[in-house]
């Protein structure tokens, strides 16, 4: 609001009068972040009254009605454009979310986001795609160890960086090794991770990987991450990981048009 709403202030000699909103889709889609836009209003008036009409996760259609709000009119214009930024990015990394994962529900493996997130929004746009369907990764560099290549080029290789971490890391943490060829997911298996990630392997080459870590010890995880789209995800399920890690429904997912239609009184 920086010095103030200067267009909605004017409006409104005294008291803003009650007036009342309703959210419509404007395209197929699903819907996330009501409670978080019903936050953005409380903020600017606690009288605030919004009435989500869907669930959280639930598939809506072109016109639908998704949300009732009503209060001081002042508020509902203030806060009108970043409610529904909000939910329009969250709508649209739930709905990019879910056709990931319609593409393999019938299969074990799970899809997993990252930490390539917009700043300051991550905590948002990972609840985004837990609506989605998928599971989350690490939050931050504190919840687990992860040796990306420029770890192991700087540690002078992986059974070096695996056990420089081991001295360091607190209990229960789990040392996840990110490998480009099979040489490197032997080293891993070698020096005991405990989560070995196949990265942006060409599909023949996972599967090799997959039937030697699962040969040498059955109990690693295996995540696949790299180049994952719509239509490549089911092929990479099916080679047996546990884990497809993707940066896409966040990086890739556009936002999910909605609008609000403002009526004077209630």
């Amino acid at each position: 609001m920086g010095r103030g709403d200067r267009s909605t202030s004017p409006l409104f000699t005294d008291q803003a009068p009650i007036g009342k909103a309703e959210w419509v889709a404007k395209e197929v889609g699903m819907v996330a972040g009501l409670p978080i836009a019903a936050k953005v209003f409380k903020l600017l008036n606690e009288q605030i009254g919004f009435e989500a009409k869907v669930a959280e996760g639930e598939a809506v259609g072109k016109g639908q009605t998704i949300a009732l709000i009503d209060g001081a009119l002042d508020a509902l214009l203030t806060g009108e454009r970043v409610a529904l930024n909000l939910a329009m990015r969250l709508s649209g990394i739930a709905t990019l979310t879910h056709q990931y994962m319609e593409r393999i529900e019938d299969l074990p493996a799970r899809l997993v986001d990252t930490r390539k997130t917009t700043p300051g929004l991550r905590v948002l746009e990972k609840y985004a795609t837990q609506v989605g369907g998928a599971m989350n990764h690490r939050m931050g560099l504190d919840d687990g160890v992860m040796l990306k290549d420029n770890h192991i080029a700087a540690a002078g290789g992986i059974g070096a960086a695996i056990a420089l971490v081991r001295q360091a890391m607190p209990y229960p943490l789990s040392i996840e090794v990110e490998t480009e060829s099979l040489e490197q997911v032997k080293e891993a298996l070698q020096h005991g991770a405990d989560i070995i990630m196949l990265d942006n392997m060409p599909l023949g080459m996972i599967k090799q990987a997959v039937q030697l870590i699962r040969s040498t010890n059955d109990r690693i995880k295996i995540e696949a991450s790299g180049n994952i789209t719509l239509e490549t995800i089911r092929s990479v399920a099916e080679t047996g990981v546990d884990y497809i890690s993707s940066s896409a429904p966040i990086t890739r997912s556009t936002w999910l048009d909605l609008s609000m239609r403002l009526s004077k009184s209630v």
